[in-house]
């Protein structure tokens, strides 16, 4: 009996060692093994390239159609977006850097999630209450983005879930001007449907303003060498915030019916991006706040197509407006995937509440209080045109 025991207490101490070890590599490669998902082995080199120090690391979800996305846990970024198009071949859609270091001094907002305060704030100036607050101007006049060191450049604690990702972090009050504590926590998780999710929360210990969103580029065709010129897309929007000089708005909410900005039905974006029109001087392009029609949530805000590879994306949000932003900006200065990454190779399609809102009564407000949470999703669809 007493050598049964033993033998029984050395099998369950093997046991348990081996348990531990395979927790050990699972977690040391950083990728996700949920059940009922088929994982690609992550390339150690590009593990690498991606991991800083002991706390930032790169993470890779997959699902059972050939999509597969990568994370980095700074910025809570996604890297790259895999997705198969007409003929199978499984592509990089998204513009990215090669490596942390590139992530790190990247000044593109690639894949990230930016706040507090998404877009532009006029005057980098709001007011709550009777309280006047200041924010940096890294913008001309104006703040962008939350301002500087903002949360697209922090590392932010990670966890991995089953077919999911959870990043959170902690934004101290008076971080960039802004007032109050304030947790976040973004949830990325990949469906098999070949669908991103990403779902917002936040909570604040005194009133402050909010304003979330992931700033990925895309280019459908898989190619960054090519222009987003040939990607046809429709908005669910019958009207935009029009901009001053300093792309703030003006207030107004603009019908798009007879302007450049009318993708209620599906318009290739080449045939809109030239035309003479005051707004798209002023923005160099498309880089506008649409106003989303309220509809039903199974109902896309956006649809996006690229006719060569076939592929197609479909946004989907609770937010009440998207930013279109068509890569006016890149100019070659920013690299990866091999190459500069030139004028409109990339668009985006920022998720959020309106820019300036905090200036602007008449727009949905961005008021976050104590005892409140903030909820948002959007969820990114992809799938591929018939042949």
């Amino acid at each position: 009996m007493h050598g049964n025991g033993a033998c029984k207490s050395q099998w369950l101490h093997m046991k348990s060692l081996i348990s531990v070890a395979i927790i050990a590599m699972v977690f040391s490669s950083c990728v996700i093994t949920p059940d009922k998902m088929e994982h690609q082995p992550l390339d150690p080199a590009r593990a690498a390239a991606f991991s800083s120090g002991d706390s930032i690391r790169l993470y890779t979800l997959t699902n059972k159609n050939g999509m597969t996305v990568e994370f980095s846990n700074y910025g809570a970024t996604i890297i790259a977006v895999h997705v198969p198009d007409k003929d199978g071949n499984v592509e990089n859609v998204t513009l990215g850097y090669d490596d942390h270091a590139g992530l790190s001094g990247g000044k593109s907002y690639f894949g990230c999630v930016v706040g507090r305060y998404a877009n532009r704030i006029a005057g980098a100036s709001f007011a709550i209450g009777n309280k006047k607050y200041s924010v940096p101007q890294n913008d001309g006049p104006n703040s962008l983005h939350g301002g500087i060191n903002r949360i697209d450049k922090q590392v932010w604690k990670a966890r991995v879930m089953n077919d999911a990702l959870k990043f959170t972090i902690t934004m101290e009050d008076g971080e960039n001007g802004y007032p109050g504590n304030m947790q976040v926590t973004v949830v990325y998780s990949l469906r098999d449907d070949t669908s991103l999710v990403i779902g917002y929360t936040a909570t604040t210990d005194q009133e402050t303003v909010l304003n979330l969103t992931n700033h990925a580029y895309f280019n459908l065709s898989g190619n960054p060498e090519q222009t987003i010129l040939n990607h046809e897309i429709m908005i669910n929007a019958d009207a935009f915030t029009p901009v001053d000089s300093t792309l703030i708005p003006t207030g107004e909410l603009k019908p798009v019916k007879g302007t450049a900005f009318d993708f209620t039905a599906p318009t290739v974006i080449e045939k809109k991006i030239n035309l003479e029109d005051e707004q798209l001087r002023l923005g160099r392009g498309f880089d506008h706040n649409f106003v989303l029609n309220k509809s039903n949530p199974e109902s896309p805000a956006v649809v996006v197509k690229e006719p060569v590879s076939g592929r197609k994306m479909e946004v989907f949000t609770t937010e009440p407006g998207v930013q279109f932003y068509t890569g006016n900006f890149l100019n070659g200065a920013e690299k990866g995937r091999g190459t500069a990454f030139q004028h409109r190779t990339g668009f985006c399609l920022e998720t959020q509440h309106f820019p300036d809102s905090p200036n602007q009564p008449s727009f949905p407000t961005t008021l976050l209080k104590p005892g409140e949470t903030f909820r948002s999703q959007t969820v990114y669809r992809f799938s591929t045109l018939a042949k």
